[in-house]
């Protein structure tokens, strides 16, 4: 599973290195979404018996792993981040064809990848923020890869300020999320539920985190970045804001559901996500470009599903 995860990293590397190669054969790599598709759909009929642990030490006197959890959650969007992954790599590799920049682009698309994989199977929350994190990084050079629009550049760098100040807020409850379980697994989180909601923090640490993700999948107040980045190539807009980034957010409210919901702060959060269809509805069909107007399209679904998760209750 490691491999698995790094191998956007290691394949990012090698294209930085062989660049001049990877120009006139670059639907190359679209091998290799297309591989851990396969490989993560084989996988399917164990996960369907029960989930799956890779356990892997990393900083262990910090009590931070690389645990990852393979279970029907991660497995859907493991196989939403490689299959769409393996469409848009190899449509790229026609739109972008001739680009003299195109093995820069292949490098951060697959480091996008490989980060999305990381987040999605994260069992703990400070590796989960580092992918997180990677993830805002590698958005932020492909947002702004046709570098000489000003739009662009401006576009990307907004992007960055707002989802890296969300995983600010993120990091912080996390950070007060494992002092208070005194460890940083989800599951562990999961299983001393009623210490986690039981406790003071516990308001502060369900807005820590609900900022985080807010700023990640573009909910009211922080909706209006994502209509901007939508002036990215479009590989990247078909990767990154429809298909696997904006759900990040909306992954990790799924996750911590078991944790934190069938709360009332963490159902209020209901009225953020109302609010943004709302607000949506009320300029959407103001919206000319067709870019802007998917982009609006798209958070309202995402709407939707956060919706579906701030409606949890108790089992």
């Amino acid at each position: 599973m490691l491999i698995a995860v790094l191998s956007g990293f290691i394949v990012s590397f090698i294209v930085l290195l062989a660049g001049r190669f990877i120009k006139s054969g670059s639907i190359v790599i679209s091998i290799l979404p297309a591989a851990l598709f396969i490989y993560f759909l084989q996988m399917a009929p164990e996960v369907a018996k029960s989930s799956l642990q890779f356990n892997y030490p990393w900083v262990p006197a910090l009590n931070v792993d690389l645990n990852f959890t393979l279970d029907g959650l991660a497995l859907l969007f493991c196989l939403l981040i490689t299959g769409i992954g393996t469409l848009v790599f190899a449509y790229a590799a026609a739109y972008l064809k001739g680009h003299r920049y195109l093995d820069r682009f292949f490098c951060y698309l697959c480091i996008f990848m490989a980060s999305m994989l990381g987040l999605v199977l994260s069992d703990n929350v400070i590796a989960l923020f580092v992918f997180w994190e990677l993830t805002s990084i590698s958005s932020f050079f492909l947002i702004g890869f046709n570098n000489d629009s000003a739009e662009s550049r401006r576009s990307a760098l907004l992007a960055l300020a707002i989802t890296g100040g969300g995983g600010f807020l993120l990091l912080a409850g996390f950070v007060l999320m494992g002092n208070v379980n005194g460890n940083y697994s989800i599951a562990a989180m999961v299983a001393n539920r009623n210490v986690l909601i039981g406790h003071e923090w516990f308001i502060m640490i369900v807005v820590l985190v609900l900022g985080g993700a807010f700023t990640k999948s573009a909910q009211f107040p922080f909706h209006f970045w994502l209509p901007g980045a939508m002036k990215a190539p479009t590989p990247v807009s078909a990767y990154l804001h429809s298909a696997t980034m904006v759900k990040a957010g909306i992954y990790l409210l799924a996750r911590l559901t078991p944790a934190m919901g069938a709360t009332t702060a963490w159902n209020s959060f209901s009225l953020v996500s109302i609010t943004t269809v709302l607000n949506h509805d009320a300029v959407h069909c103001l919206r000319w470009l067709l870019q802007a107007a998917v982009a609006f399209c798209c958070l309202q679904v995402l709407c939707l599903w956060a919706m579906l998760f701030s409606t949890s209750v108790a089992a």
